[in-house]
């Protein structure tokens, strides 16, 4: 490994939960704009972490703790293969181990709250993860390679090629990003019916070690959406704006959906749009 790439992970490792907490922050400002609220600061997400981080360590027993720490490795990992131009097949199973070992820390409470949020966890992955691979082979018919470096040296914007598979990665970011109408394993907007779901046993430094987890995610799947319009820093960046922007107008329009419902609209929707496009690619 040479010093620029180790200076380039030393870079992601700093800067992406900087970057993740601020856009946490700007959901939370713009959310609040959009119901007519002023809303907190934009740096509310750093004074949130930085108290649970003060708060006493209180667990249900270890095995939480490590699947913690398991779902912060596995979510910089998986950023840090992202930025080096790894293989999308490598970080999607790096990005995958981290989120069993969320579900496995929170299954380790008796809460049923935890327990019930933990299986929708599951079924969430179940919806999402087929739809990833689909969109991975999408973007391999189109550029020959699933290595990122590929697919930024590929001439063209993969968003002309892919719509389709583009508004099927959408999806997924809603779900990735726990919004309405997918937060059905966190109940992101505070819903009564499973309190904070697979959340609810994690406290003070470790949720917010899963939080901070989250930012990174965060960063990773915007990665993803940027690699659409890669041949252009400004086309990517107006398309993870616009993008984003779309996601926090879902997030305020739709209520929570059922976990049926999400099998089966994500897994028809999703499916249905992945064909046709690949078919697509075939027919050109």
């Amino acid at each position: 490994m040479n010093t620029g790439t180790l200076l380039i992970i030393i870079a992601t490792i700093i800067l992406a939960p900087i970057i993740g907490g601020l856009l946490a922050g700007i959901d939370r400002k713009v959310t609040a704009w959009l119901q007519g609220r002023f809303g907190p600061p934009i740096v509310q997400p750093f004074y949130d972490v930085m108290k649970l981080f003060g708060k006493t360590r209180m667990v249900v027993n270890t095995w939480q703790v490590f699947c913690a720490y398991i779902y912060l490795f596995s979510a910089i990992l998986s950023l840090i293969l992202l930025v080096i131009k790894s293989d999308l097949l490598l970080i999607l199973f790096v990005m995958s181990i981290g989120a069993v070992f969320l579900v496995m820390g929170a299954l380790a409470a008796q809460s049923p709250y935890s327990q019930i949020g933990s299986q929708r966890e599951l079924l969430q992955m179940l919806a999402y993860e087929p739809l990833i691979i689909l969109v991975f082979v999408g973007i391999y018919l189109v550029t020959g390679s699933f290595k990122v470096n590929s697919i930024l040296n590929y001439g063209k914007p993969l968003l002309l090629s892919l719509p389709l598979l583009f508004i099927v990665l959408t999806l997924v970011l809603t779900i990735k990003l726990r919004k309405s109408p997918f937060d059905i394993s966190t109940s992101h907007h505070a819903h009564q019916e499973i309190v904070k779901g697979i959340l609810t046993e994690y406290a003070g430094p470790y949720l917010a070690i899963v939080e901070v987890a989250h930012w990174y995610e965060i960063i990773l799947i915007l990665g993803i959406v940027a690699l659409f319009w890669a041949t252009n820093w400004i086309g990517a960046a107006i398309l993870l704006v616009l993008t984003y922007f779309f996601e926090l107008i879902i997030d305020n329009v739709m209520a929570r959906m059922t976990w049926r419902w999400m099998l089966k609209y994500v897994m028809t929707v999703g499916l249905i749009l992945s064909v046709v496009n690949i078919i697509w690619l075939y027919l050109m």
